[in-house]
């Protein structure tokens, strides 16, 4: 049965067309495109969850929801491609950071966004907010100045998932070349065959 991948331009769900895409699997997209005004979701996404959020995917007679448990779900049904290293301090690092990306860094960029909204409003709380997040950055920074990637030596799911936020702290959160290790994975990870191939199956995507 083919994978169906409910798609919300510039979301969460752009990371598991690239998992997929990296995987080899075939799978359909179901395009959702936001509110130009107002940037939500439209109502035909309460149609298949009722949260009307994206990710959905429609996989092996599940409805599944929360891109990190996607994630591992499509990894394990691969037997394990991209899943955790073999080693104990990487298979801790791997699973930390496949839930640390919306667990942790998520929320000071979801609070920043609300705080530009703002305007005028906003302003006093701008400097606290990116001071949470550049504490975010500065150690992101130097995990990476000792392994190329965020588990280890080699590419995994747990980078697919750090990418929206690290993607979109470069659009908005004031991440620039002050921090190298973080600018050459992104740079690394961008340049992936199987991510330009999810660019070109999702369409645009502004952080990429």
């Amino acid at each position: 049965m083919t994978i169906i991948v409910h798609h919300l331009n510039n979301s969460r769900s752009q990371r598991i067309l690239w998992l997929l895409e990296e995987l080899g699997e075939a799978y359909d997209v179901r395009r959702y495109e936001r509110d130009r005004k107002t940037m939500r979701a439209p109502d035909a996404l309460r149609a298949v969850h009722p949260l009307g959020r994206s990710p959905v995917v429609e996989v092996d007679g599940h409805r599944l929801i929360e891109t990190g448990a996607i994630m591992e779900y499509l990894v394990a049904r691969a037997g394990g491609r991209f899943g955790a290293p073999t080693d104990a301090e990487g298979a801790i690092r791997w699973r930390q950071f496949l839930h640390y990306a919306e667990g942790s860094m998520m929320p000071p960029l979801l609070a920043l966004l609300v705080v530009g909204k703002l305007g005028l409003l906003g302003r006093p709380a701008r400097p606290t907010v990116q001071g949470m997040l550049d504490d975010h950055l500065d150690w992101l920074e130097s995990e990476l100045a000792s392994r190329p990637y965020f588990a280890g030596p080699d590419f995994s799911a747990a980078d697919m998932m750090m990418s929206f936020p690290i993607e979109a702290s470069r659009a908005r959160g004031g991440l620039d070349e002050s921090r190298p290790h973080l600018i050459g994975w992104l740079e690394r990870i961008q340049a992936r065959p199987a991510y330009q191939a999810a660019l070109r199956t999702g369409g645009h995507y502004a952080y990429a």
